[in-house]
C-alpha cells in the first residue's frame, strides 16, 4: 500500500538548510502555496534575513520538490521579529534583538569575528547595528575604517550612530582619542556603556550586535544582567586555555537566562600564505568539545588567514572586502545559522500590549 505524499507546504517545511541542524518549519518559517492559477506560486517566508541565501534555497527547495513543483513560482521573503530576553527586561525601543559576542579571554578574534558576523547579516538584509562594548579597548572605529570620526548629538542628549558598509556603530573610540588609556573604574565603564547603548538613536534594527569586552568579571556580568539580550555566542579558539576562559563566558550567560545560540570557533586552523598548507597549530576539535559537553551548536569554525587580518586592518572586513570568497562564505553560514536559531525561539509580545498607568484624580 502506497502512502499518500505530504503536502507540498510540509515537504517545504521539513528542508534542512545546511548552516544548522533544524526544518525550517521549527526555525519560525512558514510556507504558502497558491495553485488557484495558472501557475503554481509558493511562498517561504523566514524569520531571518536572506536576501542572498534565498537564491540557494530556492535551488535546494526545487530540488527537493521535484516533479511535484514543476512550473511553480517560489519567492522567499523575511519578517525578523523581536525575541525573549531575560524576565525582568525589555527590548529597547528601536532595537528587536540584541546579540552578544563574547570570548571569556582575549586574543581569540573576538572582534573581527563580530564585525564580519554583523555585516554577513547586513549582506543578507538585515537591519544591523554593531555596539563596541569594550571600552578600556575600543576596536570597531579600526576595523570598520571609521577612526577618527565623531558621532553627531543634534539635541545634546543623545548620539546618531555612524555608518558604515549599510551597520550603524557606536563605539567610547569616536568619542575618546585612539591613543588615549581608559583609565576608569567598573561603575564608571557600566555606565559608559550603558549610556552609549541607550542615547544612541538606534535606527529600527533587527540585530544589534555587542561586542563585548573579554573576561567574565563584575562589567560583564552586570552588562549581562542589564541590557536586553536575546542571544549570545561564544568565540573561542582551540586551545585548552582559551577554552577554559570560554566555558565561563557560556556559564555566566546561562547564570542570567541568556540563551547561547552556540559556539564559533576561530584560527581552528592556519592557511600558509605562501603555499596553502593547512594545519590546526591550535589543536583540533575543541570548540565541537565544549558544544558537546554544554548541548550547544557549534555555529562554525574560521581559519587563522592572512586576509582576514588585513583586511580588518583596513577597515574593510571579509565580508564586504571578498564577499563571494570562502573566507566570507564561513562568517555568512555562521551568520545564517545564529539567525536562524535566534527564529527557533520565543518571540516576545511586549511591545504589542499598550502602557497601562494610574494616576490619582
Amino acid at each position: 500500500m502506497s502512502k499518500t505524499p505530504a503536502p507540498l507546504a510540509e515537504m517545504i517545511g521539513s528542508y534542512v538548510p545546511d548552516f544548522v541542524d533544524a526544518p525550517l518549519a521549527t526555525l519560525g518559517a512558514s510556507v504558502r502555496v497558491d495553485e488557484q492559477g495558472e501557475q503554481p506560486v509558493v511562498v517561504v517566508k523566514l524569520g531571518f534575513p536572506a536576501q542572498r541565501y534565498g537564491g540557494e534555497l530556492v535551488d535546494a527547495l526545487r530540488g527537493l520538490c521535484g516533479e511535484r513543483a514543476a512550473g511553480a513560482r517560489f519567492e522567499v521573503d523575511w519578517q525578523v521579529a523581536s525575541h525573549a530576553v531575560q524576565h525582568n527586561l525589555k527590548p529597547l525601543p528601536g532595537i528587536k534583538n540584541i546579540v552578544a559576542v563574547a570570548s571569556g579571554k582575549g586574543g581569540v578574534g573576538k572582534s573581527t569575528t563580530a564585525v564580519n558576523l554583523a555585516l554577513a547579516l547586513a549582506l543578507e538584509g538585515g537591519r544591523v547595528g554593531v555596539l563596541d562594548a569594550d571600552i578600556y579597548g575600543p576596536s570597531q572605529p579600526r576595523l570598520l575604517g571609521l577612526a577618527g570620526q565623531h558621532p553627531d548629538s543634534p539635541d545634546g542628549k543623545t548620539l546618531e550612530p555612524l555608518v558604515a558598509h549599510g551597520v550603524q556603530v557606536m563605539s567610547i573610540g569616536f568619542l575618546i582619542d585612539e591613543e588615549q588609556p581608559m583609565v576608569w573604574r567598573g561603575p564608571m565603564v557600566t555606565s559608559a556603556l550603558n549610556q552609549l547603548l541607550t542615547q544612541t538613536n538606534w535606527q529600527d534594527l533587527d540585530y544589534l550586535i555587542v561586542d563585548m569586552p573579554p573576561g567574565t568579571g563584575d562589567i560583564q556580568l552586570t552588562l549581562s544582567q542589564s541590557v536586553p539580550v536575546s542571544g549570545a555566542v561564544i568565540v573561542t579558539t582551540p586551545q585548552d586555555l582559551a577554552l577554559l576562559d570560554a566555558r565561563k563566558g557560556l556559564k555566566m550567560f546561562e547564570k542570567v537566562n541568556v540563551n547561547v545560540l552556540g559556539v564559533i570557533e576561530n584560527m581552528a586552523t592556519h592557511i600558509c600564505s605562501a603555499c596553502g598548507h593547512e594545519e590546526p597549530i591550535f589543536g583540533a576539535g575543541g570548540g565541537q568539545r565544549m558544544a558537546d559537553q554544554y548541548q550547544v551548536p557549534l555555529l562554525g569554525s574560521l581559519p587563522l588567514d592572512m586576509r582576514i587580518r588585513e583586511e580588518a586592518d583596513g577597515g574593510t572586513p571579509t565580508v564586504v572586502a571578498a564577499p563571494d570568497s570562502e573566507l566570507a562564505r564561513a562568517y555568512q553560514h555562521i551568520a545564517l545559522g545564529l539567525a536562524a536559531r535566534l527564529a527557533a525561539g520565543s518571540k516576545d509580545y511586549s511591545r504589542l500590549f499598550p502602557k497601562i498607568s494610574i494616576e490619582e484624580s
